[in-house]
């Protein structure tokens, strides 16, 4: 296979200092208590990051102010390489979950630690971009930015598996 290498365009800046999930050898695991999942989770969703651009890219974010949302892809650096190796785990490391492949989780442990998510674009200021629901620690690579564009990346009529569903229900119950 080609060998892929891989320079960070920037870092966030955020108020989180520690995944949400923990990794190892063995699996991962909640930081938290599921009924503390819920309230971090609206938390974030409000919370305001900066991801700061490395000055040599900020010609590359000319027009991106014109979105309202933008995608990030960023590198889960805390993962340790150990959990990288991991095939099976339980979803959010709810052991009442039965093991998945890795590949069928959103796990930030993975063989390629890369994480992508949607968040709200709130300003641009030079090469520093200010967004809304950004779930990332502070310190995290990023690896790339990009418009969201509705028609361009929402899937229709999206499924999910009955064990993703049930999890969203357990967070939504989680108060």
């Amino acid at each position: 296979m080609t060998e892929i290498v891989l320079k960070p365009v920037g870092v966030i800046r955020s108020e989180i200092r520690e995944p949400a999930l923990r990794s190892d050898k063995d699996g991962i695991s909640l930081k938290e208590k599921l009924k503390n999942v819920r309230a971090e989770r609206d938390k974030i969703r409000n919370m305001i990051s900066e991801i700061v651009i490395d000055p040599a890219y900020k010609e590359a974010l000319e027009g991106i102010e014109e979105y309202s949302h933008i995608q990030v892809l960023f590198w889960a650096h805390k993962v340790p390489e150990e959990s990288r190796k991991l095939t099976k785990v339980h979803p959010m490391g709810l052991k009442e979950m039965p093991k998945k492949g890795i590949f069928a989780t959103c796990s930030p442990a993975r063989p390629n630690p890369v994480l992508l998510t949607a968040v709200k674009l709130v300003e641009r200021n030079g090469n520093i971009l200010r967004v809304r629901g950004l779930e990332a620690i502070d310190g995290t690579p990023v690896v790339d930015i990009k418009p969201y564009v509705k028609g361009y990346h929402g899937a229709e009529n999206p499924k999910s598996p009955e064990w993703m569903e049930k999890i969203h229900a357990m967070l939504e119950e989680a108060d």
